[in-house]
């Protein structure tokens, strides 16, 4: 089986996919993608803010990986704890819980290796992001 492509030979998915990012059957409508180029980072977290609030945490994850795979090397651990938590919390709601918690807490600690060496937050509240990532995380809704 090929890959999809895009119009530059990369591999893209362009496979629809649901708000928790599993892929549906072409031609089945899903979610709108997001762009797999780097955004600014402030537009990355606008983004992936924007993102998480709608029910879409594999989105956000998506849009935080771009950036860390752009990121200057001292930024990557921020972009690729954000990225990592996100991904958790995307497990955590498709009912694997330890998965998502081990996710959320490898991010956690990313995002605190980043906060100790003292760069730029992009408006981010480092330390409510860490709270979170080492709080109790509720497996999915039964209600």
């Amino acid at each position: 089986m090929s890959r999809d492509r895009d119009d530059e030979g990369r591999p893209r998915q362009s496979r629809p996919r649901d708000a928790l990012g599993r892929p549906l059957p072409y031609g089945a409508t899903g979610v709108e993608p997001v762009s797999e180029d780097p955004l600014p980072p402030l537009e990355t977290v606008e983004e992936a803010r924007r993102l998480l609030r709608e029910g879409r945490p594999f989105s956000a994850h998506e849009v935080l990986e771009a950036r860390w795979k752009a990121a200057p090397s001292p930024e990557r651990d921020l972009w690729q704890g954000l990225a990592q938590v996100c991904v958790g919390i995307t497990h955590l709601a498709r009912g694997n819980e330890t998965g998502g918690r081990r996710l959320v807490e490898r991010g956690g600690e990313r995002v605190e290796a980043y906060q100790h060496a003292g760069g730029p937050t992009y408006g981010l509240d480092l330390d409510e992001v860490l709270a979170w990532a080492r709080g109790p995380h509720p497996g999915p809704s039964t209600g």
